[in-house]
């Protein structure tokens, strides 16, 4: 799939550029960056202008990154050491990007790919409903009673984002 390449390579790009300096962001400072991406995508989409020139698709493609950095972080949070090594990242970050492509197929069979029919908007509009979810659930340190938990959330916010880029690819 070209978009998630798309993504794979920034995210090693920037890897090479500033390491893993994400490593000491905690939960909310991802849920926050997450929110700040989809924030301005939904600002641009309600009054039609931008000022500054960064393509949306560069927003859609930093939501699907952090996504995933968020899920990372999940599984390294009690390891201390916030440099990785490069080949470390990029595995972690293969292995949850599967994990993830995995649930998105189930879901498209489940659902019958009922997300080609959606807008870019109801994309948005649902990524900040499960930033929204995700902030509870740290409220509630972690718990949930019945709900699904953060990753399942993180790896939604991923899939929404994966299938922003793909509807923009193909009105190309």
């Amino acid at each position: 799939m070209a978009v998630v390449q798309s993504c794979r390579k920034i995210f090693l790009l920037k890897n090479a550029d500033y390491g893993t300096s994400w490593r000491v962001l905690r939960p909310i400072s991802i849920v926050d960056q997450l929110y700040i991406k989809t924030q301005r995508i939904r600002t641009i989409q309600e009054t039609g202008t931008q000022k500054i020139d960064d393509d949306i698709r560069g927003e859609w493609m930093a939501i699907v990154n952090y996504g995933i950095i968020a899920l990372i972080q999940d599984e390294l949070k009690n390891e201390s050491n916030w440099d990785l090594p490069a080949e470390v990242a990029m595995s972690a970050y293969d292995r949850h990007l599967s994990e993830t492509h995995a649930l998105m197929q189930a879901k498209n069979h489940d659902y019958g790919e009922a997300w080609r029919e959606m807008s870019q908007e109801s994309f948005a509009d649902l990524i900040l409903t499960k930033l929204l979810r995700i902030k509870q659930i740290l409220a509630n340190d972690g718990n949930t009673q019945i709900s699904e938990g953060m990753n399942s959330n993180y790896r939604d916010i991923i899939n929404y984002a994966i299938f922003a880029l793909i509807r923009l690819e193909e009105k190309k």
